[in-house]
């Protein structure tokens, strides 16, 4: 038994995860995650195809160009209550090899108290989830590329454990003279080694496909990206049909400074019938300082603000 308010945390937490396509929780559901303040500013999809942002991997191992060469990002989420994560990546040009990435994120629930069924306190217990990712991206054709990476996920609750093995293989399409781009991804494909429970864990599947476009005349980047197309038949009405999309816009002021809004019809699920709230959108903006790219969302979460930093720094030659 879980008391307030974690375990008021904890459930909307998973709402937000699983629920929202109707599926059964996870132990491993922390995969879908947005792990860059420059994907959730975006409600969740990350739609730049030159980012020096190594993070992007973990959005589409495709997105991984020369750009991203000696680039280090770290993430932080301090999350409702006392949750908390975040990610590192660093990505390095293996020239005729391709782009290479590793990275890593965590999430750690807090101390959580451990009851029996009549309330006794019977002292506290930790879990925390965390993932080890190595990826790599190579051009195929001058507009295209490819890439995939490795995960192995390990999760934790007091004694019990789970482990998961999978990988990510994705294909993105830019044409820079059009300002287009067009991304397809399989994600969190694997198999679980070992689960909390007598059930085996659900893997977190996501079959993924993003376009974007900058528009001629005015500097503002729009994008579209579809989400858990695996369940695509299950669709019996528009709302389920939007539960599928993400809405994300980027204005880009000056060179240096981007300014980001998004929309993710199932983090709807969180609204507050009670009164109106901006549940679902997300807010940021990124900023470029020298040598440093810093990124931060704000994520509505109804009754609660989520927010989120990252900064990217490319490490100069010999350094890394």
């Amino acid at each position: 038994m879980l008391k307030t308010p974690i375990s008021f945390c904890l459930s909307t937490l998973l709402m937000s995860l699983g629920v929202a396509q109707g599926q059964p929780l996870s132990s491993f559901d922390f995969l879908r995650l947005s792990p860059s303040a420059q994907g959730t500013a975006l409600g969740g999809a990350f739609l730049n195809p030159v980012s020096v942002q190594s993070s992007a991997m973990f959005y589409n191992p495709a997105l991984l160009s020369r750009e991203v060469d000696r680039s280090l990002s770290v993430s932080w989420l301090n999350h409702l209550s006392d949750l908390q994560s975040g990610s590192i990546a660093y990505a390095q040009d293996l020239g005729t090899l391709g782009i290479a990435a590793a990275g890593l994120r965590f999430f750690h629930w807090g101390s959580i108290v451990k009851a029996d069924r009549y309330g006794e306190d019977l002292g506290r217990f930790g879990s925390s989830n965390i993932a080890l990712s190595a990826g790599l991206s190579r051009t195929w054709r001058p507009r295209l590329r490819y890439g995939a990476s490795l995960h192995a996920a390990y999760t934790s609750m007091a004694q019990f454990n789970a482990f998961l093995v999978a990988m990510d293989a994705g294909i993105v399409y830019y044409d820079e003279r059009q300002k287009f781009t067009a991304g397809l991804s399989a994600m969190n494909l694997g198999l679980t080694l070992s689960s909390l429970g007598q059930t085996r864990d659900r893997v977190p599947v996501d079959l993924r496909v993003s376009v974007s476009k900058r528009l001629q005349y005015i500097p503002v980047l729009v994008g579209l990206s579809l989400g858990n197309l695996q369940h695509i038949h299950q669709i019996s009405s528009v709302n389920d049909g939007f539960r599928h999309a993400i809405f994300s816009l980027e204005f880009q002021a000056i060179q240096v400074f981007h300014v980001r809004l998004g929309y993710s019809h199932r983090h709807r699920n969180l609204k507050s019938e009670r009164r109106l709230d901006l549940a679902g959108t997300s807010v940021g903006f990124g900023l470029h300082i020298r040598r440093f790219h810093l990124d931060y969302s704000f994520h509505s979460w109804s009754f609660a603000g989520l927010h989120q930093l990252t900064v990217t720094t490319v490490l100069p030659k010999g350094d890394s």
